[in-house]
């Protein structure tokens, strides 16, 4: 893949993500302002964001469906009937790192209560998402490699195949202490808090 067939999908997530954003923020009766105050991102970015002349990082997409209390993929996946989602060929966001591309899998249809990702840390790095809106429980499964998470103040390091679930409410961190890629497989649900 060329860096011209990678920079056309990255202007095609943007003027996805976009159009998402403003359909979204329009169907809530939201303005712009509202939206910046109840995402913690700048009325500026959102309306770049909102006209596909910005590609949010991984960071900006999780404090903007916080705010709106909606799972990321409803930003970042198309509808459709039958899905099939290869790797490498889905959409994809970087942490504002870098140390972790994350891959949506299948949509949350209607800003629905479930999302599946792929995840892919880079060796010896760190991705630390903070914390996500009330009521998100995550599931983790280490497909490759090794895993530590730090979820508040305990450390959990775990091993290929090995999963976990917690509160995605609380602090949490990723890390990669390999100088292996670590692949992750997460499902979140979200429940009306």
């Amino acid at each position: 893949m060329d860096n011209t067939h990678k920079w056309n999908d990255a202007e095609k997530l943007a003027k996805k993500v976009g159009e998402t954003l403003r359909r979204i923020r329009q169907e809530r009766g939201l303005s712009l302002q509202e939206l910046a105050s109840m995402t913690d991102v700048s009325k500026l970015t959102l309306g770049n964001i909102e006209r596909g002349e910005a590609n949010p990082s991984l960071s900006v997409i999780w404090k903007i469906a916080n705010g709106l209390t909606i799972p990321i993929s409803a930003l970042l996946n198309e509808n459709q009937e039958v899905l099939v989602s290869r790797k490498n060929k889905g959409n994809k966001v970087l942490s504002a790192n870098e140390a972790c591309t994350l891959e949506p899998i299948f949509d949350a249809s209607n800003y629905g209560s479930l999302e599946i990702h792929r995840a892919f840390l880079k060796p010896n790095s760190e991705y630390s998402p903070g914390a996500h809106q009330a009521g998100v429980i995550e599931y983790v499964t280490v497909m490759k490699g090794e895993l530590k998470i730090k979820i508040q103040d305990d450390y959990y390091h775990l091993y290929e195949y090995d999963s976990i679930k917690f509160n995605g409410s609380r602090e949490h961190a990723y890390i990669n202490p390999t100088g292996s890629e670590t692949v992750l497989h997460f499902v979140m649900t979200y429940s009306k808090s």
